[in-house]
């Protein structure tokens, strides 16, 4: 937790910038996984009501009456039964007083506060909540179906959250260098244990218990596989095979829920071959060149496009693309090999303030996103960047089968690819690279001080000197 008066002066601005009505910030409860006196999903607290309220028990909610300067803490304390199976915790007071809050209330006044301001015609400000119960607990107060919810939410608290969250002080900042250190740690480790005949699952259980044995735990479930052309795979019992790729993207969260989130691609031989070090080598200069143009001022939406413009040139000189290299992105052909966006914001959530939509957080007016191209629609963050922003730069080379019998079946961007050549890498996989950006005054800088090898033979020198 940090000072009290840091939470007192977010809330203050808080305060200032939606300017009237009641907020209603509403913390997380926990979730059982069957039955609630056996187990339950290890808890985790909401980002903006720890960001205001800074509290990290379950069965809480921030109320912030504008008008009146009014700031409440509402939640009951827990039960002698509780203390008996759990132990002794902070009182709602406590808890209270932590913050800088001056009131307190049980849970069953929530609705009695929320009947008064809707008696009274007053705005009632939340933001659009992602959990069943949560919906249920705004549907008994406010009487919002849920499936109106989301559209019900306050633009106005989305807009200020948004707004306060997204440039990094320095108390945050080395939040996330904590969890850089964790996640630097992480990452050699999956390097130093990629070797034929490891399974995947062993790899990422190590991981998974750096993290909790530094205080820490992961800051999304960690992929890790050799499949690297799934975005999203999961680590399986298969054993790591010589000539392949394992591609690891994992990262740490802090107590305070600061998070990293890296990825490495590594050669499970201990050395790139000649195909592999092709790809690798244009998905580096992408990276590179990223990490040599982000600056305040600078639209990230530029950044990606000229990411994608370079893969694409890279792309023609190995001939599995083809064609004018502007035509081919403005048609999305660079989609086939880049699926996804440069890279997306990131602080207490891994993909920031995702639950406000990334339309209100990686874009405003200025800079909207293409829902409707295949890839580009998956790009998060659009928006110029300021200083102290946190962005990933992630950018990577996938060969998907079934995309690219997909595309070639219906002639998809057949003028700009070269499938007959492109059959012949769908055993591939893919690559990605991905370190956190801090942007400062005059550029950007990597978040981390030691830096996880990614240079191709900074890699395989690491590889060398330190496989177990």
């Amino acid at each position: 937790m940090f000072s009290k008066e840091t939470y007192v002066n977010r809330r203050a601005e808080l305060k200032k910038l939606v300017g009237d009505g009641v907020i209603l910030l509403f913390g997380n409860n926990g979730s059982p996984a069957n039955f609630p006196n056996n187990t339950y999903y290890p808890f985790r607290q909401d980002s903006s009501f720890l960001y205001f309220f800074g509290q990290q028990r379950d069965g809480l909610v921030g109320v912030i009456d504008v008008d009146n300067d009014i700031e409440t803490l509402v939640g009951d304390d827990i039960s002698i039964d509780d203390i008996v199976w759990y132990g002794s915790v902070d009182s709602v007071h406590d808890m209270a007083e932590q913050v800088g809050v001056h009131n307190t209330a049980p849970m069953k006044s929530l609705k009695t506060i929320c009947n008064d301001a809707m008696r009274l015609h007053r705005k009632i400000h939340f933001l659009p909540p992602y959990r069943a119960d949560i919906k249920i607990q705004i549907f008994d107060l406010l009487g919002i179906h849920p499936n109106q919810q989301k559209e019900s939410a306050s633009m106005p608290l989305i807009k200020a959250v948004v707004k306060l969250r997204s440039s990094k002080t320095q108390e945050e900042i080395d939040e996330l260098e904590r969890a850089a250190v964790i996640g630097y740690k992480m990452h050699t480790t999956a390097m130093k244990m990629c070797r034929p005949g490891v399974v995947e699952k062993e790899i990422s259980g190590v991981l998974d218990g750096i993290a909790n044995s530094m205080g820490s735990m992961v800051s999304f479930p960690t992929i890790l596989s050799q499949h690297g052309e799934i975005q999203h795979g999961a680590p399986s019992l298969n054993k790591l095979q010589a000539g392949k790729l394992m591609l690891c993207d994992a990262g740490a969260e802090t107590m305070n829920h600061y998070c990293s989130d890296n990825t490495r691609t590594t050669p499970v031989s201990g050395h790139f071959d000649q195909r592999q070090l092709e790809i690798y080598s244009i998905v580096e200069a992408a990276h590179d060149y990223a990490l040599s143009v982000a600056k305040p001022g600078v639209k990230w939406w530029d950044v990606h496009f000229g990411v994608c413009r370079l893969i694409t040139d890279k792309l023609k000189e190995i001939g599995l693309m083809k064609g004018d290299t502007e035509e081919a992105v403005a048609a999305g052909a660079h989609a086939m090999f880049m699926v996804h966006g440069l890279g997306h914001m990131m602080g207490m959530d891994v993909h920031d303030m995702e639950s406000l939509d990334q339309i209100n957080v990686g874009f405003d007016d200025e800079v909207r996103p293409n829902l409707e191209q295949f890839g580009t629609n998956c790009l998060r963050m659009g928006r110029r960047l300021q200083e102290g922003f946190v962005v990933t730069d992630e950018p990577g080379i996938y060969f998907i089968p079934a995309l690219i019998d997909d595309w070639k079946a219906s002639g998809h961007c057949k003028e700009f690819i070269n499938f007959d050549k492109l059959e012949t890498y769908k055993d591939f996989g893919g690559i990605r690279i991905e370190d956190d950006l801090l942007i400062t005054k005059d550029g950007c800088r990597f978040i981390g001080k030691d830096r996880i090898p990614y240079h191709p033979k900074d890699v395989e020198e690491f590889l060398a000197a330190n496989r177990e």
